[in-house]
């Protein structure tokens, strides 16, 4: 995946639209599942009605993620505010958790406990029928935009998905996925409860639905907790940087070196550096700079380069020093 951060894409807007699509589609899906579920005494139609409600919360902290995330470094942050998009997606996530798992289960457990009378699921099989359609277009919106840039990242759609430090449009496609599935599981409760007259099918799909939804806040919330915490660039990419220093003139080592994930399309690297002894302080500036610009030329992504120069660890032997400081 080092290509993912080998160019400068200006996919901000891209993903605030996927996120826009799926947030309208949600939202009036929501009130047609609520709608369905009160007329129609189903469980399952309720779980996937606060499954949409759950998402919608969702997509409207995946636009704060994008929106205060793009905010320009300042004095008091001057790294920039680009991980506060990975606190916003975190805490989308719990909102997966909470608004739409956690009562997909207990509604589930208390139809099975206690059982629920069935009234005329027509409704809710013509909510399910335009709720499918609508979660189609937006998980098209989401696929159509992760497949573009894994095409152009050179990657497979999996892979890209997995590994990409852009968790909008990951949320998006992993929740329009579980939509899609949930609303197969309230039709195939409804169907059951109506052959049986039991309400028990429909208390498993209910089951069934929150079991999906803890998959997916699990998902996401692992993802972004990674970055949160500090994800460095792929070891490909490492290996290039690396591989960049040392073409050098004036270096001899690179003995360290470090990067962090920042953004979607931002990265940090900081390298402990021996330089050639003979270099002339005037020299290792200039080294330092010529750095700089080659790793922005080949990794765009790279926004901000510090270099130490440290002595190597044969000199410090020399001077009687600690191997490594």
């Amino acid at each position: 995946m080092a290509e993912v951060f080998s160019e400068q894409e200006s996919g901000g807007g891209e993903s605030t639209s996927t996120v826009l699509v799926a947030a309208a589609a949600n939202l009036g899906i929501a009130l047609a599942k609520a709608v369905a579920g009160v007329i129609s005494g189903s469980s399952a139609m309720l779980s996937e009605a606060a499954h949409s409600v759950a998402d919608t919360v969702t997509e409207v902290m995946l636009l704060a993620a994008l929106k205060r995330s793009e905010k320009p470094a300042d004095e008091e942050h001057p790294l920039g505010y680009g991980p506060e998009r990975y606190i916003w997606a975190l805490l989308a996530a719990v909102a997966t958790f909470v608004g739409g798992a956690v009562f997909s289960l207990y509604d589930g457990i208390h139809t099975l406990v206690a059982g629920e009378e069935l009234g005329d699921p027509l409704i809710s099989y013509i909510v399910l029928a335009v709720a499918f359609l609508l979660e189609g277009y937006s998980l098209r919106t989401g696929v159509r935009q992760a497949r573009g840039e894994a095409e152009r990242f050179g990657a497979s759609f999996k892979l890209y998905l997995r590994h990409t430090p852009d968790t909008a449009v990951k949320a998006v496609v992993l929740e329009d996925t579980a939509a899609l599935a949930g609303l197969l599981l309230a039709a195939g409760g409804l169907l059951g409860g109506q052959l049986t007259g039991s309400g028990v099918w429909d208390g498993i799909a209910s089951l069934c639905i929150g079991a999906l939804l803890l998959y997916v806040a699990w998902v996401l919330g692992r993802s972004n907790a990674e970055l949160l915490i500090g994800r460095p660039l792929p070891k490909p990419m490492r290996e290039r940087i690396r591989a960049e220093l040392l073409a050098l003139e004036h270096v001899d080592a690179v003995l360290e070196l470090t990067t962090l994930v920042q953004g979607p399309h931002e990265a940090l690297v900081a390298a402990k550096v021996d330089f050639r002894d003979a270099s002339t302080a005037a020299q290792i500036e200039w080294a330092c700079e010529q750095a700089e610009q080659r790793l922005r030329e080949v990794f765009p992504a790279v926004s901000r380069v510090y270099l130490d120069p440290t002595p190597g660890f044969a000199q410090r032997r020399e001077e009687g020093l600690n191997p490594w400081p």
